[in-house]
């Protein structure tokens, strides 16, 4: 298992951190993800044969990590390519990944990703959207809450269970929904979270799909599920690893700058050791996070889940420690608009929150781990 990055990593990140540099906190999104796919950043892990720059997701973790650490992560990078560009690209059928990952390799297309309901929160075996056959076609019903980027994405990858389901036996299927597909509306959430990405609620009403809208086999199921989820759980680590090191910079500055009875703040223990504790606590969830993202390239899905969910866990406690003790370091200033922290105190709990509750990780982790008596 590799502990240091290559040359080629290195340079990946030298290279994205200072696209980010350029365009830093308060970036336009819709310019960054234009010049990001440009470039070439948001397909890395997309194959070569489709517009992709033939990588994995250690990639595009890399790349999403740097924009948040510069200030202007892309949260839609854990959707677009990292979750639904690795479906397609797994499971799609030839003519779906000619239709969709040239565009998602490149930015001109984004398809957003469709799992959560009212009723089911992070039990994936409630999902009561259903899809049934009528004819050649499909027949989707169902309610999603809290998907990210509807409105500006070219399709959903809806996630629904085909009828027999209710047997009891999960049976996931993934369908590509069209935005403007009949049947298929959206109204936003009022979020108090500012963030250039919007949440939404998602109604399918016996929305018609072609038979082709399917990805992969109905009967593969947790197989074509969790190789979206992993890499989803991966990327936001790299999404609160970034934030974290982007407020642990600004920390530092202050404390090397500001002086008081001539004397730098961050000469204090008090200071600066707070600041060192969360440096580490951050370097040591982006180790879990390479690892997880290296055993997912390799192709070991199990072991890919045990490390991703450990890795999203590590670095949503790490980013929110680190986030808390930046503004406490500046004092009052960590609350002005002109520092830029006090907006990261609710957008740091995202990755303690989704895409799985730290909750639900302790619980995988001591069911599925450590072998103890199943809780729920």
């Amino acid at each position: 298992m590799p502990t240091i990055e290559t040359d080629e990593h290195k340079a990946l990140r030298e290279a994205v951190a200072a696209l980010g540099k350029r365009h830093g906190p308060g970036a336009d999104p819709a310019q960054l993800w234009s010049e990001a796919g440009k470039l070439g950043y948001l397909g890395v892990n997309l194959p070569e044969a489709h517009g992709g720059g033939g990588g994995g997701i250690s990639e595009l973790s890399i790349v999403l990590e740097e924009l948040g650490a510069a200030g202007c992560p892309l949260l839609m990078l854990v959707v677009s390519p990292a979750i639904c560009g690795t479906v397609i690209a797994r499971f799609g059928t030839e003519q779906q990944k000619q239709q969709w990952l040239p565009g998602l390799s490149d930015g001109t297309r984004r398809m957003a990703f469709g799992i959560t309901e009212p009723d089911a929160g992070s039990n994936s075996h409630r999902i009561t959207t259903t899809a049934r056959r009528d004819g050649t076609d499909w027949l989707l019903t169902g309610r999603k809450v809290f998907i990210s980027g509807v409105d500006i994405a070219d399709a959903t990858l809806i996630v629904g269970r085909t009828e027999d389901a209710r047997t009891g036996r999960l049976k996931p299927c993934l369908f590509i929904v069209p935005r403007d597909t009949p049947g298929f509306t959206r109204r936003p959430i009022d979020m108090e979270l500012n963030a250039a990405e919007k949440q939404f609620e998602l109604v399918l009403d016996d929305v018609r799909l072609p038979a082709d809208a399917l990805v992969g086999d109905e009967d593969a199921g947790l197989l074509q599920l969790f190789a979206g989820l992993n890499p989803e759980r991966i990327m936001t680590a790299a999404f609160a690893i970034g934030m974290g090191r982007h407020a642990l910079a600004k920390a530092i500055g202050y404390a090397r700058d500001r002086t008081v009875w001539n004397t730098p703040i961050g000469a204090h223990q008090a200071v600066a050791h707070p600041l060192a504790q969360a440096h580490i606590e951050l370097e040591l969830a982006r180790l879990m996070m390479q690892k997880a993202a290296a055993l997912y390239d390799a192709g070991d899905d199990m072991g890919a889940g045990e490390a991703a969910n450990m890795a999203k866990y590590a670095a949503g406690e790490a980013c929110v420690k680190a986030v808390d003790q930046a503004v406490h370091t500046l004092g009052g200033n960590g609350l002005t608009r002109e520092y830029g922290l006090a907006r990261l105190i609710t957008a740091a709990r995202v990755a303690r929150i989704a895409p799985v509750s730290r909750e639900m990780i302790l619980n995988y982790v001591s069911h599925q781990t450590l072998g103890l008596p199943k809780s729920y």
